[in-house]
């Protein structure tokens, strides 16, 4: 629940504050009427993320036994892979988002044609929307489904309501800190995705299992416990793992984070020169 929780958090927050920034800028250009038009695209978006949703839910109940497992793997690791090319991305270009987003405003409106700006909106939301999709499909598999919708609902609540207070009061949320925080708890979630399709796909023997149990911490805290469940929801967490999964797990955060943090800092010195200039 709280990995979905988080997931929409972040994903409805980043889609709300691209929502916003174009109908300020609209309200600015003094078009405001056009507003319709990009709630229209909006509307579209989340259409087709459900649509698709729906289509990759489909896909994996079709599915049984050794396929199932082959299923849940792949998508499992295709998450981590959007996962992290997302972080990268926010931590590359973050600050550069609601300039661009101005410039296509500007040029949607000055071109006279809505169905460029119906576009702007429609692609800046359906992005997050399918990314919102796969996330929450490989966190439904360590979950019940109930508890997927429900953290899933709770966080893009959430997120709507803070793109809202920010557009409404005009105060500016500090989104750097928010991205920061909120990319460091999903590099975990994304290396656990990434033990776990490891170890759906050793379930499908497709890759080796090297030595099966590494350890067994599930006397002390159980993986099926409600602790056990929350680590294994959030971060991946198992009781007695693999040494494939183990290495799977401490590579990829070892190397995403050192890229991560090489690419924090670089930003960091690029907003320093900007303020000293």
């Amino acid at each position: 629940m709280l990995a979905s929780g988080l997931i929409t958090l972040r994903e409805g927050l980043e889609a709300a504050l691209i929502v916003g920034i174009v109908l300020s800028v609209l309200r600015r250009l003094g078009h405001a009427d056009q507003a319709r038009v990009v709630w229209a695209g909006v509307a579209t978006a989340v259409g087709a993320s459900v649509a698709a949703g729906l289509a990759i839910h489909r896909l994996g109940v079709a599915f049984e036994g050794r396929g199932e497992e082959i299923f849940e793997g792949a998508t499992m690791l295709l998450a981590a892979v959007v996962l992290t090319w997302m972080i990268f991305w926010m931590q590359r270009q973050g600050r550069q988002i609601q300039t661009g987003l101005e410039q296509d405003v500007r040029r949607a409106t000055a071109a006279g044609g809505r169905g460029a700006l119906f576009a702007l909106a429609f692609i800046a939301v359906v992005r997050e929307g399918i990314e919102t999709v796969l996330f929450l499909t490989a966190a439904a598999f360590t979950a019940t489904p109930l508890q997927t919708l429900l953290g899933g609902a709770l966080g893009l609540a959430v997120a709507v309501g803070l793109g809202w207070l920010a557009f409404a009061t005009g105060r500016r949320l500090n989104v750097r800190l928010f991205f920061r925080v909120t990319g460091f708890l999903l590099l975990l979630f994304a290396a656990g995705l990434v033990a776990r399709g490891v170890h759906e796909l050793q379930e499908a023997a497709l890759l080796p299992t090297l030595i099966e149990h590494v350890w067994d911490l599930n006397p002390v805290l159980d993986e099926g416990g409600a602790i056990g469940n929350l680590l294994k929801a959030l971060f991946g967490y198992n009781g007695n793992p693999s040494l494939l999964e183990v290495l799977a797990y401490g590579v990829y955060f070892l190397v995403v984070g050192a890229v991560g943090f090489r690419l924090g800092r670089a930003e960091a010195l690029t907003v320093g020169k900007e303020v000293q200039a």
